[in-house]
C-alpha cells in the first residue's frame, strides 16, 4: 500500500475535530448510561475488525488492555459466537455491533432489537448504538485514507 491518499484528518481538520468531539461525547454517554469501558471497547474492536480497520483495531485493543481485558478474551472477539468467554450483555452488544456495521444488509431487525432490548435498558441500547455509529464513522475515515499501522518498537527489532 504505497499509494498516498488524502489524509482527511489533516486536509479538513475541523471536520475531524468534530468527529473526535462526537466520539468523546459518545464515551461520556456510555459511561453515564452504564456501559463500562470493557463493554465499549469490545464493541469498538469488533466493529473495527468487521470493517477491516487495523488502525482502529490497534487503538481499541490498547484501550481494552488498559480496561483490564485479558489476551484470551481479546483473541475471542472475532469468533464470539463459538466462544464461551462473553457474558449475555457482551454477546448482545457484539450482535448489535454487527448489525450496525452491516446495517445496509438487514437494518436492525425487530428480532435483534427485541433480543438486545431484553438485555439492555433503553439508555444502554442508545449508548451502544451511538458507540457503533461513532466507530463505524472513524473506520471509514481511516480506511479511505489508508492510515498505516506501524510496527511497534518491540516488533521492529525482531
Amino acid at each position: 500500500m504505497s499509494e498516498t491518499r488524502v489524509h482527511l484528518s489533516k486536509t479538513e481538520p475541523v471536520a475531524y475535530q468534530a468527529l473526535d468531539a462526537f466520539s468523546r461525547t459518545v464515551g461520556e454517554i456510555c459511561a453515564a448510561n452504564g456501559i463500562d469501558d470493557r463493554l465499549k471497547e469490545i464493541v469498538m474492536i469488533h466493529c473495527s475488525q468487521l470493517n477491516g480497520c487495523g488502525y482502529c483495531t490497534r487503538i481499541h485493543v490498547d484501550r481494552a488492555v488498559k480496561a483490564g481485558i485479558d489476551t484470551d478474551t481479546l483473541m475471542q472477539i472475532a469468533t464470539w459466537r463459538e466462544s464461551g468467554v462473553f457474558s449475555e450483555r457482551e454477546e448482545a452488544a457484539l450482535e448489535l455491533a454487527e448489525a450496525f456495521t452491516f446495517i445496509s444488509e438487514d437494518g436492525i431487525s425487530d428480532d435483534l432489537y427485541n433480543r438486545v432490548g431484553a438485555v439492555f435498558t433503553e439508555k444502554e441500547y442508545a449508548a451502544l448504538s451511538w458507540a457503533c455509529v461513532s466507530i463505524n464513522a472513524f473506520n471509514r475515515v481511516v480506511i479511505a485514507g489508508r492510515y498505516p499501522v506501524p510496527a511497534r518498537a518491540s516488533q521492529a527489532q525482531e
